[in-house]
Parts: C-alpha cells; sequence; structure tokens
C-alpha cells in the first residue's frame, strides 16, 4: 500500500498539501491549506482542522486529508480543481463545508462577507472578493500572527484569469483594493509558492491590470477599432504577442472582461 502525502508545515497553525493536478492553470496543482491550533507543535493524523480547498476528485489526496479531524471545510471558490473533491471527502469524514454558492455546502450555511469563524482552534475572517468568479472569498487566520489565503484571486506567480462575464475586472480590481487595505501579511495561494508579504504582491497585480489595460487601448487605437464592437480574437496577437497555444482561451476570458471594462470606463 502506498504511503500517503504528508502535509508541510509552513507556518504555526498552517499546513499545507498540494494535490497532484498540475498543469498551465493550476501551476504545481492546487494546494489544499490545513489550520489548527498555532500553539500545536505537530500536525499529526487525528489532529482538529479547518480545510480550505479539498481540491479536485483524487483519491490519494482526498485519503491524506481525511487522516485529520476536519472540522470544517471552507470553498474559496467554485471551480473544479478547489471543489471537485467535496462529495468523497464529505462521505469519508461528514466534515461540514461552506462556500459562498448553496449547491457547494454540506449541512452548513453558506459564507457571509466580514463573518469570523472560530473552529478548530483557529480564528478565521470570510472576505468577499469577487473578480476570477462571482463567488470568489478569501480568508484570513487571525492570531499568531495574520495570514491570507487567497484562492485563485491571487496566484503565487503569474496572474489569474476573469471567468468574464461571471467574474468582472471592475469587481476583481475593487477586490485587489479592498485587500490591499488590509494590513500586510504572508499570503498563501491556491496555486504556486508562497508569500511572506501580501502588500508587494497585490500591488504588482493592480499595476499588471492598468498596464494590460493600456495594451488593449493602444490595440484598439491601432486598429480602429471601438471597444464595444471588437472581439477579443481580434486583439490576441497584439495584447499576447507570445501566448502559449494552451492558455488562448484563459486570455480570451480577461480580453473579454477587459472590453467590458473599457466599455464604462474608456
Amino acid at each position: 500500500m502506498a504511503l500517503l502525502p504528508l502535509p508541510t508545515i509552513i507556518a504555526p497553525g498552517i499546513g499545507l498539501l498540494r494535490a497532484q493536478n498540475p498543469s498551465e492553470m493550476t501551476l504545481d496543482g492546487t494546494n489544499s491549506y490545513l489550520l489548527f491550533d498555532p500553539a500545536v507543535d505537530e500536525l499529526l493524523p487525528g489532529t482538529p482542522v479547518v480545510l480550505i480547498d479539498p481540491g479536485p476528485e483524487l483519491e490519494d489526496h482526498l485519503q491524506a486529508l481525511a487522516a485529520f479531524d476536519i472540522q470544517l471545510v471552507l470553498i474559496t471558490h467554485r471551480h473544479a480543481d478547489h471543489t471537485g473533491g467535496i462529495d468523497a471527502l464529505y462521505r469519508m469524514t461528514s466534515a461540514p463545508v461552506r462556500a459562498m454558492l448553496e449547491q457547494y455546502c454540506r449541512d452548513a450555511p453558506v459564507l457571509a462577507d466580514g463573518e469570523t469563524i472560530s473552529a478548530a482552534g483557529a480564528i478565521i475572517q470570510v472576505v468577499f472578493t469577487p473578480g476570477h468568479t462571482s463567488d470568489s472569498v478569501c480568508f484570513i487566520r487571525q492570531g499568531g500572527g495574520a495570514h491570507l489565503f487567497t484562492g485563485d484571486t491571487v496566484l503565487g506567480r503569474g496572474t489569474t484569469i476573469l471567468e468574464h462575464p461571471d467574474g468582472t475586472l471592475a469587481d476583481y480590481l475593487d477586490s485587489l483594493q479592498r485587500l490591499l487595505a488590509l494590513p500586510d501579511m504572508a499570503l498563501h495561494p491556491a496555486h504556486g509558492e508562497q508569500h511572506d508579504s501580501s502588500h508587494p504582491l497585490l500591488q504588482m497585480y493592480i499595476k499588471h491590470r492598468h498596464a494590460r489595460l493600456d495594451q488593449v487601448r493602444a490595440a484598439l487605437q491601432k486598429l480602429g477599432k471601438a471597444g464595444v464592437h471588437t472581439q477579443p480574437a481580434e486583439l490576441l496577437e497584439h495584447v499576447y504577442p507570445d501566448l502559449d497555444a494552451r492558455l488562448v482561451g484563459a486570455a480570451t476570458h480577461s480580453l473579454e472582461a477587459q472590453l467590458h471594462y473599457l466599455s464604462v470606463n474608456p
């Protein structure tokens, strides 16, 4: 019988188990976080935890998570690489699941923006951050030093897509500013590397989005187009000249969001 993967302790009271689902969209795979009492020295099987994102339906990953006493599961957003394992894990553990969308909840209510949750020795604040999707949320683990869990709103490297029209650029920019208004703290994304400081990454994300808007404006001017009458495909080679073919769909979604934003904010 193969040994199950073990979590990595990345800070007091925070363990990380990465699902083996790497891709151009998920980077190294989906990060599932286990939050527990910071006063506990070791994360051993049976330790009470709060789980952020069970990840995809991968048996080894879910069995490794189920080795812990999961008191509560929190969902950052609806995409299958975050939610695919919900039902299998629920059958294994009966742990309640909370999300912004009711269809992803199990034996628990939907999340409320700004609410504080206490479970498994952790205190967690909910921060509504639509943009990547309309149901995206981030979580702040308070106590023992604050830690921000960003789902796909902010990645460990690169930038995230906006699933337009469900996710809008106006909402996304507002969400980034909302996170930037929080105190600087460690940042833990659903994909990619950990960051000791949230503000530099958030500032980079905001700068990048405005630079991309400037590129779209320049491309529209070069083509003699008005944004409202332009299809994303007409802009791809101008805005993303070296685009990996596997990312055309993601880039198209982002261009749709940018064109929609410019139609309201020229």
